[in-house]
């Protein structure tokens, strides 16, 4: 086709007729430039059909990502809850001398509420790869982006509040580390000796003696303050904040 423009441009000239040469000119450079436009157009189509199509599988791993932590923090806020509800029996029997329980029922109670460690540990390793790579700006809705990155943001105000209540915890353990009480009675009374096995005491001493404590009791009180506050204005949140994230990044997969 080239070659058919020259032939005419070379005969547009010999014929010396300059206004229709030129209005070939014109016409040529406007094929090209269409052809261009052609060109780019066709190009930003595949460009942006790689962007969505990257887009789809980040939104896919995100959801795996946020159903798994989800799960997770939804379970753990069961056993906050537990250990916190158990710490309040025990504080109840405290204030209540015409009820006492015995060694066993302390023992279990006490194991409930301090044998499991409270700390938030989501899926975040896609979403901390796409913010390390700068992939997060791949993520077309500018409503979802904001939430991924106050995600992160509000993770580390989730762990400044677990230290708090590790802390807290830590003090209540921590009298138990001396002659007056015993961490071997509770795992004897619980079962975790045997499960350990760990010989079972045969004069176990006895930790019924921290009912008297007023040590205790404030260790427990600040424990329990702290425990039901991590809760409500920490995992509580968090959830609505999780399943806001969800929700968006569900509209936004094609399926």
């Amino acid at each position: 086709m080239l070659k058919f423009f020259r032939r005419i441009r070379k005969g547009f000239i010999e014929e010396k007729k300059f206004s229709n040469y030129l209005l070939y000119a014109i016409g040529e450079i406007v094929l090209v430039v269409i052809g261009i436009l052609i060109a780019l157009a066709i190009n930003n189509a595949n460009e942006t059909q790689v962007k969505r199509e990257k887009e789809q599988v980040y939104l896919k791993g995100l959801q795996a990502e946020f159903e798994t932590s989800r799960l997770k923090l939804k379970e753990l806020i069961a056993y906050n809850k537990q250990s916190y509800e158990d710490s309040k029996k025990i504080v109840a029997y405290m204030v209540n001398n015409n009820t006492q329980p015995d060694e066993m029922e302390l023992s279990n109670l006490l194991y409930n509420a301090f044998a499991f460690d409270i700390s938030f540990h989501p899926n975040s390793s896609l979403l901390n790869e796409m913010v390390n790579s700068g992939s997060l700006k791949d993520i077309s809705n500018p409503q979802l982006r904001i939430l991924l990155t106050n995600w992160l943001s509000n993770l580390e105000d989730i762990k400044e509040q677990e230290n708090m209540l590790n802390h807290e915890r830590n003090n209540v353990i921590n009298m138990f580390r001396s002659n007056k009480n015993s961490i071997k009675t509770i795992y004897d009374q619980t079962g975790v000796s045997s499960e350990l096995n760990l010989p079972v005491g045969t004069e176990p001493i006895s930790n019924l003696s921290l009912l008297q404590s007023t040590e205790f009791e404030n260790n427990m009180l600040m424990f329990i303050l702290t425990s039901i506050t991590t809760e409500t204005l920490h995992y509580a949140p968090l959830m609505q904040n999780m399943d806001t994230i969800l929700q968006v990044i569900t509209s936004e997969i094609k399926e």
